[in-house]
């Protein structure tokens, strides 16, 4: 547009803090972010990972700091914004994209359910839920709160709503984020504070891509049982769930939107018999 003030997804400005950014979903949205303008806050415990992650963002054009925290640990998480604010600025936009699935608490031919054990079930609420939105709201929402306007982002997943029929414990922690995100948005709703999540369908990452394809890269018979649920016959890529991320990233395109959850799945939770 000739006027940039009516570009509504330009992020030029705004500090962006991404947890996870150093995976591969969480690493797309945050370069994506950068890519429209945002500076770049890429939190994570691996500095070799967050180095490379800013690496990456910096030579497209954008702007990123690699800032070290542990999601699961809210002293680290409550300094790592005030680094952020100390050296980039007071931070407008969270996303969290920390998670993981504990595959021990799976129901499979060889467990059932009542042998699931119980901590492989904390580890996969302390993943997704703790560190996927709990801790990081209490470490950065209040600052929002107290300038009266933000956008926390977190990521939930298909399974939130239709527990995949192995993921049992990851799919009930995603729930609990879905329905913690609803709670924050009403919450915080007359504070400035909008608080959504996007749910991802299937998407190959490093983590699943040995569950989804073997070792010649052919799909495997869960990936086409996956694929045949899906209606766009297909897996996502990374670089399609920017596009959410930027829409309720900028207050322009989205100041209206709090307790929304976007789907970028191919369809699979519209899918039926």
């Amino acid at each position: 547009m000739a006027d940039g003030s009516l570009n509504l997804f330009d992020l030029s400005g705004s500090v962006v803090a991404v947890i996870g950014a150093t995976g591969t979903l969480g690493g797309a949205i945050a370069q994506g972010l950068a890519a429209h303008g945002a500076t770049i806050a890429v939190l994570g415990r691996n500095a070799e990972r967050g180095g490379e992650r800013v690496k990456a963002i910096e030579a497209a054009g954008g702007a990123a700091r690699f800032v070290q925290a542990d999601a699961l640990d809210r002293s680290s998480l409550e300094g790592a914004r005030e680094e952020i604010e100390r050296e980039l600025g007071p931070c407008d936009v969270l996303v969290s994209a920390a998670g993981g699935n504990d595959a021990r608490a799976s129901v499979t031919d060889q467990q059932s359910f009542e042998e699931l054990p119980l901590d492989a079930w904390r580890a996969n609420f302390d993943m997704n839920l703790v560190a996927g939105a709990l801790l990081p709201a209490q470490a950065f929402g209040p600052a929002m709160v107290e300038r009266g306007q933000g956008s926390i982002i977190n990521i939930a997943s298909v399974a939130a709503h239709i527990p995949v029929s192995r993921g049992v414990a990851y799919s009930a922690a995603k729930a609990a984020l879905l329905n913690l995100s609803t709670f924050l948005s009403r919450e915080w709703a007359t504070k400035g504070v909008r608080v959504n999540t996007i749910t991802p369908g299937f998407f190959p990452a490093d983590q699943n891509r040995a569950l989804l394809f073997d070792e010649k890269g052919e799909p495997t018979a869960r990936a086409r049982q996956i694929l045949g649920a899906t209606p766009m016959n297909r897996f996502g890529a990374s670089e399609e769930l920017v596009g959410a991320a930027v829409f309720l990233a900028s207050h322009r395109a989205s100041g209206f939107v709090t307790g929304t959850d976007v789907r970028v799945d191919g369809g699979f939770l519209s899918a039926t018999i």
